[in-house]
């Protein structure tokens, strides 16, 4: 069970005299720039300024006991002294306050104190609370698969208010359930912002709710004690070192500036709770400390002061002179710069085998190619093993995922690289993160697209922004796997939805829905194979279809992303699909061919939906001057829209007719099928689009 302590401090855990000096100076130089940035925001030559005065006893002891380049770190906000500590520059933090191009962390495109350094092993941290702890995970469990013996740990930080979040809790589950060597420190200074920490915590005290998760040892301390902290963090560290599972940390700290520049903590704390504050205010004992035990004397203590104030003044004169990001480079690093995925590398010409096999075929049979081929990628989610339980697989057959895709992966690759997670989609993505970002390559599945809502914050604020906030940085090319989409009886609003819109919308993610056997193999090969996080949506209507059937390609067939299959040539009207619409479409066109024998269709399978192929609607626009898009997905606001609108924008002289669309109505699937194929675009809602457009 937990092991809850209260930290006594024994002479042989107290820091050399040489550390001691090093963490005042860090302490003293992180309030100095709190102030000097709190300064130059009052002047208007910053932009946004967050402290994390109160929290330096802590942070300088976590500096002293983990290592750079050696253990990773997740940090926030707050932890300058503990960014200082692990070599992060009062320059480069000041390059980050202005926002300059050669600000380390993120080269100007995040807030200050968004602290990231791919040589120390600090990774990039975006603004959401509590998003962190489920990257800080993956992150820790990286090492089974890129050194087992190695002693690494993770160590991850937040207030505490961020512990209410869901993602803590899931990545606590996920520490204690695989016993990972992850360090959490909650710098619990009171507040979430203006919120006090016994309306934000059940009990106020986050680690007494810990109590039940095993092997967690769970640790209380004064964070504005140097030495207490350092003790505690020691034992935490050696506990998660050991390999005796996860260990918290909480530290009890002030917060004697306001949130931030945005804030006025005095709009909700009196002067007497400000005043108990600042008599425990580490950066003003912990010098007296070290004079009073020797260690330094007061002109020691003054000449550690005019080396920082002056280190500070030289950073703060040369970083006001720095360029800002050149105009011109919004769009880099969006995507790898190393891999392309719509390059000529991936086209490939198939080596046909074997019998015409299913989609779901398709794509077990890719998945243990590359396996094979990869041993780095790992497969995860709910339901994907064969069994957890392996001692039960000499007796049952085994599950391999709801739908069969993943069958047989685990009896191949074993349970490290194919295993079952929790019920938890955040924690699917999160720890997929956290693994991508050490150069492990998961393939997760989402079980069900209508379920994949929990993990938003991770897919939208996180995986997509991450190359690009880090500056090239850091990345995390996880390939997520769902199951999407209707016309399968019996779904309704929870197992038959659509709304791929939503993730065409988030710069940075590659979207893929293939049609068929054959380009759910290649596409989720080159899926794989790329450097992007992708987004790979498996239509559940399409994974058995005799029609779409395919003989395997070969271990390295891969296709191509934005580059569509004109399935159908035609000459008067072009129709712009994707997934199941596919097979509809072609259909609605041998009926509406058959009524108007001197009209022909032309039908584009779009294959992947960001990026998508517009060359090749372009030309076959300019051809045939009518054109419809049509989707299964809702039709306001839907993925047809931003086609329509280009089409409109850019193609207008070549239209003999408005361009149409068609789409699920603007509501939810429903169960009765009767429902459900009013709601859906159906053979007959496509024909008779096409022939509006055609007589147009």
């Amino acid at each position: 069970m937990a092991t809850p302590t209260r930290v006594q401090t024994p002479a042989e855990v107290i820091p050399a005299r040489e550390q001691l000096i090093q963490a005042y100076r860090a302490m003293y130089m992180a309030r100095r720039l709190d102030d000097r940035e709190v300064l130059l925001k009052r002047q208007n030559r910053i932009f946004f300024q967050i402290s994390g005065a109160g929290h330096e006893a802590v942070q300088v002891a976590a500096g002293l006991v983990f290592r750079p380049a050696h253990d990773w770190f997740y940090l926030y906000y707050r932890d300058r002294a503990l960014a200082l500590m692990l070599g992060v520059t009062a320059e480069q933090m000041l390059l980050g306050s202005v926002g300059a191009a050669d600000d380390p962390a993120s080269g100007g495109r995040q807030m200050p104190s968004h602290w990231a350094n791919r040589e120390l092993n600090i990774v990039s941290r975006s603004s959401a609370t509590g998003t962190q702890y489920l990257q800080a995970a993956g992150c820790a469990q990286a090492y089974r698969y890129l050194d087992p013996e190695s002693d690494e740990v993770t160590l991850v930080t937040s207030g505490e208010g961020a512990t209410s979040e869901g993602e803590f809790w899931e990545a606590m589950n996920a520490a204690c359930l695989e016993n990972l060597p992850l360090v959490f420190l909650i710098e619990d200074n009171g507040y979430a912002i203006s919120v006090p920490v016994e309306k934000q915590t059940a009990g106020g005290n986050v680690a007494q709710l810990l109590a039940g998760f095993p092997n967690l040892k769970r640790i209380e301390v004064d964070g504005t004690d140097v030495i207490a902290s350092y003790a505690a963090l020691s034992e935490a560290a050696a506990y998660a070192r050991e390999r005796k599972g996860p260990a918290l940390v909480h530290a009890q700290v002030t917060r004697p500036y306001s949130h931030s520049l945005s804030d006025d903590e005095r709009s909700y704390k009196t002067k007497a709770e400000r005043d108990l504050e600042a008599a425990r205010d580490p950066v003003l004992r912990f010098p007296e400390w070290l004079v009073s035990e020797g260690i330094l004397d007061r002109q020691g203590l003054q000449v550690i002061v005019h080396e920082v104030d002056q280190e500070i003044q030289q950073a703060t004169d040369r970083v006001l002179r720095a360029d800002p990001p050149p105009k011109g480079s919004a769009l880099q690093f969006l995507y790898s710069g190393t891999v392309d995925p719509t390059s000529a590398e991936f086209e490939a010409e198939p080596k046909f085998t074997g019998e015409a096999r299913t989609m779901v075929d398709e794509l077990n049979l890719t998945l243990h190619e590359e396996m094979r081929r990869n041993s780095r990628i790992v497969v995860f989610g709910e339901d994907v093993a064969d069994c957890s339980r392996e001692a039960n697989l000499a007796e049952v057959k085994g599950k391999g995922g709801v739908f069969k895709t993943t069958a047989g992966l685990q009896i191949k690759f074993g349970s490290d690289r194919c295993f079952n997670s929790p019920l938890a989609e955040a924690g699917i993505i999160g720890r997929a993160i956290g693994l991508a970002e050490r150069g492990i390559k998961p393939v997760v599945e989402i079980q069900f697209f209508d379920y994949i809502w929990p993990a938003m914050m991770q897919l939208r604020a996180e995986l997509a922004t991450l190359r690009w906030r880090s500056n090239n940085g850091f990345s995390a090319p996880v390939v997520v796997r769902v199951a999407i989409g209707g016309y399968l009886n019996g779904g309704a609003i929870y197992h038959s939805q659509c709304g791929e819109v939503i993730f065409t919308h988030l710069p940075g993610l590659r979207v893929v829905m293939p049609s068929n056997a054959l380009d759910a193999c290649g596409l989720l090969r080159t899926a794989i194979r790329c450097d992007d996080p992708v987004m790979f949506l498996e239509h559940k209507r399409l994974y058995r279809e005799p029609y779409n059937r395919s003989q395997h390609p070969g271990p390295d067939f891969t296709i191509p992303f934005g580059k569509a299959n004109v399935v159908k040539s035609g000459q008067n009207l072009t129709v712009v699909t994707y997934g199941a619409v596919v097979q509809k479409m072609l259909q609605a066109a041998l009926q509406v061919e058959q009524r108007n024998p001197d009209k022909t269709i032309e039908v584009i399978d779009l294959r992947t939906l960001s990026p998508y192929d517009w060359e090749t609607i372009r030309a076959s626009v300019e051809k045939t001057s009518r054109v419809m898009i049509a989707h299964e997905d809702c039709l306001s606001w839907g993925y047809g829209a931003e086609i329509a609108a280009r089409i409109a924008s850019e193609l207008f002289e070549h239209l003999d007719a408005p361009v149409g669309r068609v789409g699920a109505l603007d509501t939810w699937v429903g169960y009765n099928p009767q429902l459900e194929n009013e709601i859906l675009p159906q053979v007959e809602n496509l024909a008779a689009e096409a022939e509006r457009l055609l007589q147009f």
